[in-house]
């Protein structure tokens, strides 16, 4: 598992960094600096002290982290929502960026126990790294509008809600989970939920 998700995160760090070198535009070289960080997380990866079994926990991680793969680009693409769909875009690697360098090796795919990390993003929000999901796909939404992608990132969204709750409740056990559970309230969104 921890080799085929470097490789599969080596190929798209390596489309990402031709982009750049084809481009020259930052989005793609930070595109492949969090796919290189997601493939020394895998191969670094600490070991879990639990990992859910449940096939529901790794088909909601499935859709969840590759579910954006179904994004296209066909749709509307007005100038203005490029721009913002950028930036979103941009927030949202940053994000991803700081959430996985805060992580360091308790990088997961699915549901377990590796560690509960407090630093960085996370004293925002449980989840940072699934909002930066949404951050970068809800951008990509917006330069390329369609009710297909519209439709993909709701499902991916909802594949991550789902994967939330199953790593919540793989968690639970852990005393020092419950703890931060208390001090940062909310899971995805600040204020929201």
């Amino acid at each position: 598992m921890n080799l085929a998700g470097a490789a599969f995160a080596g190929w798209f760090a390596l489309a990402s960094f031709e982009y750049f070198v084809q481009t020259h535009r930052l989005i793609g070289a930070l595109f492949c600096v969090e796919q290189a960080w997601f493939v020394v997380a895998f191969l670094l990866r600490r070991p879990a002290r639990v990992v859910s079994q449940q096939l529901g926990s790794w088909l909601l991680a499935a859709g969840g982290t590759f579910g954006g793969l179904l994004l296209r680009p066909a749709g509307a693409h007005a100038v203005w929502a490029v721009r913002a769909g950028f930036v979103l875009q941009f927030a949202g690697l940053i994000l991803a960026i700081a959430s996985l360098a805060a992580l360091g090796r308790s990088f997961g795919f699915v549901a377990a126990d590796r560690g509960v990390v407090t630093r960085g993003p996370y004293v925002a929000v449980r989840h940072p790294v699934y909002a930066s999901y949404l951050l970068i796909q809800g951008g990509y939404v917006l330069q390329a509008a369609s009710w297909r992608n519209l439709a993909v990132v709701i499902l991916a969204t909802a594949c991550n809600i789902g994967r939330i709750i199953a790593e919540e409740k793989v968690l639970s056990g852990s005393p020092a989970y419950r703890s931060d559970r208390l001090r940062v309230r909310c899971r995805l969104l600040p204020g929201l939920w």
